[in-house]
């Protein structure tokens, strides 16, 4: 019975998996769509029926292509930190709030806080093996952003612990029954939504990739397949934010379709966000961190603590 439940795991592991990378490649596609509508232009419409088949063109094309090496990059590092950052985006996705219970387990909240952190491990490893003075620019930047805007999460996310009482995704589900967790509490969604933004390295706060001042960010020596593999890992935590979102603020009955328009919706955001905003500049992005958003999420903090205390004491 052991063996086959480890089996059957493993089976809907991969399952989960190749949905998400098929996700991710539409995603590219609607993204390039909607900016193409936004610029007043057509996105791809040569491929096939309008243009659908075109992400699986490219994902040919990139893996197909010969990689080319820095001569001085250092060559192990360079070529294993793309492999590890899909890796871990995959791995969150283990997270899924399934009623099956797959591996979707009672502290999941704090392993997506470590895996997110780990993320920033290969983005500064890509950056420094590459050799290049843009790319380690880059990198640097990527990692002190993320750092920052990772404690506004913690937070927020430790405000819905104390809310719940537990780090389990499941119980979102339970407790947005009645009324959605965005009604209550929408200066937090919108202090999350530009925080994940930041997070995935996102428009307006896309400062690892500046093609204007970093001509490409940390992956400016990546090309064919690694270059492929740091696009399906950034889109890949897209999507997964996307998905967090509906769980925690829009109620999370992931057996309902309308939960994957929500999600659709949210994936939507973030390419509406880049076709609208111009990107911020540097000093800019680490006020609104430090002397925004962490006062803040702090102050929620601070409130549902308070609301869990007098809850409590009414209940004793």
């Amino acid at each position: 019975m052991y063996m086959y439940d480890m089996f059957m795991s493993l089976i809907m592991s991969l399952l989960l998996v190749i949905c998400v990378l098929v996700g991710v490649a539409f995603l590219t596609l609607l993204e390039r769509k909607v900016l193409g509508y936004i610029q007043v232009r057509k996105g791809p419409n040569k491929v096939g029926f309008m243009g659908i088949p075109q992400p699986f063109c490219d994902a040919i094309k990139l893996f197909t292509k010969e990689q080319v090496y820095p001569l001085l990059s250092n060559y192990l590092s360079y070529y294993f930190s793309p492999i590890l950052s899909l890796f871990l985006s995959l791995l969150i996705w283990m997270l899924m709030p399934y009623f099956i219970g797959m591996y979707m387990f009672n502290l999941g909240l704090l392993f997506f806080l470590c895996c997110t952190s780990l993320g920033v491990y290969t983005v500064m490893i890509a950056g420094w093996s590459s050799n290049s003075n843009y790319a380690l620019l880059g990198a640097l930047r990527a990692v002190s952003q993320t750092i920052s805007y990772e404690v506004s999460l913690a937070l927020i996310l430790l405000s819905f612990v104390f809310l719940i009482m537990n780090y389990n995704l499941l119980e979102f589900y339970n407790y947005q029954n009645n009324v959605w967790f965005i009604i209550i509490t929408i200066p937090l969604c919108f202090s999350w939504f530009s925080s994940t933004l930041a997070e995935t390295n996102r428009t307006p706060f896309d400062f690892a990739e500046g093609e204007s001042e970093l001509v490409s960010g940390f992956n400016v020596e990546y090309s064919s397949g690694g270059f492929a593999l740091i696009f399906l890992a950034e889109y890949s935590s897209i999507l997964f934010m996307s998905m967090l979102f509906c769980v925690i603020f829009l109620g999370s009955d992931i057996m309902n379709f309308i939960f994957f328009l929500k999600l659709t919706f949210i994936s939507f955001m973030f390419i509406w966000v880049r076709g609208t905003l111009p990107r911020f500049r540097y000093d800019k992005l680490m006020y609104l961190a430090w002397k925004s958003y962490l006062p803040m999420s702090l102050g929620y903090l601070m409130f549902f603590i308070g609301l869990k205390i007098i809850f409590l004491s009414m209940l004793l």
